[in-house]
């Protein structure tokens, strides 16, 4: 497995002065805000409580969808390597269809404060698919997200779902497409992204999640987490929230059903 050409990818200054990547075929750029170490670490690495959870689980896998220049997975397999002694093992499952941003962003290491044992990791992982280290099993899963999730794959406990948005990858942002991720969960699966848009969060519950606010990073004030049990989520939507969905206005994913409003009415996150 050889990297693409990097052509596709350029090296750019967020608002707030740090190094991204921008793909220019979407048009986007990649973690926009405060940059991609400081997102993945707040956004994803401490909302989905990572290093507690190695703690208290025997095993831990991480689907990481949408690898981009890698940020989110060279956060989860930091925290997986400074994990103490019998700490649980990471499966950490990438999911790309372009690799170029990785390539880029590994000859640019130490503008994106990649350490040399992740550049390695990195490396081996567009080389062969796969990387093996002291505490982390790191894969790559090419091609669209959605048909390899149709394929046999450890359950997840954590799924960071970080694709471009649903301007330049509508099909990610869909009902069907969280319900492809659902039905990989485990029981206490949780599920983090950026996006804070009403149709994100109609799309995860009319797919069976159970959705929440998350935290707010840079200029965001909120972005959206999910899970399978309401009890994972520190603020799971309400119904001030539900009645937002009467507006005749409101944005929906493009799958949703003409009894959406019905049909989430009636789950039982809302009827706390």
């Amino acid at each position: 497995m050889s990297a693409p050409p990097v052509g596709r990818h350029e090296i750019v200054k967020t608002r707030g002065g740090a190094l991204a990547m921008r793909s220019v075929e979407a048009g986007e750029v990649m973690h926009p805000g405060v940059g991609p170490v400081v997102e993945a670490e707040q956004l994803y690495i401490r909302q989905s409580r990572l290093e507690d959870r190695l703690r208290a689980q025997p095993a831990l896998v991480v689907y990481d969808v949408g690898l981009g220049a890698g940020s989110n997975a060279f956060a989860a397999r930091a925290a997986s390597e400074r994990a103490p002694a019998g700490a649980a093992r990471l499966t950490l499952i990438s999911f790309e269809r372009d690799l170029g941003a990785l390539a880029l962003a590994l000859e640019h290491a130490g503008d994106f404060a990649i350490e040399p044992e992740a550049v390695a990791a990195g490396r081996a992982l567009l080389a062969t698919g796969a990387h093996e280290s002291r505490r982390t099993s790191w894969r790559l899963v090419t091609g669209d997200v959605l048909p390899a999730l149709q394929r046999e794959l450890p359950a997840a406990d954590i799924v960071f779902w970080d694709p471009f948005s649903p301007r330049a990858n509508p099909a990610l942002w869909t009902v069907g497409a969280f319900a492809a991720a659902r039905r990989r969960a485990a029981a206490r699966c949780t599920l983090f992204t950026y996006s804070a848009s009403t149709a994100t969060r109609v799309a995860l519950l009319l797919a069976g999640w159970c959705a929440g606010v998350g935290a707010s990073i840079g200029d965001k004030a909120a972005t959206t987490a999910a899970a399978i049990s309401a009890d994972d989520l520190v603020a799971p939507l309400d119904r001030d929230w539900l009645r937002r969905l009467s507006r005749a206005d409101v944005p929906l994913p493009a799958d949703a059903p003409a009894d959406f409003a019905t049909t989430i009415a009636r789950l039982p996150q809302f009827a706390r």
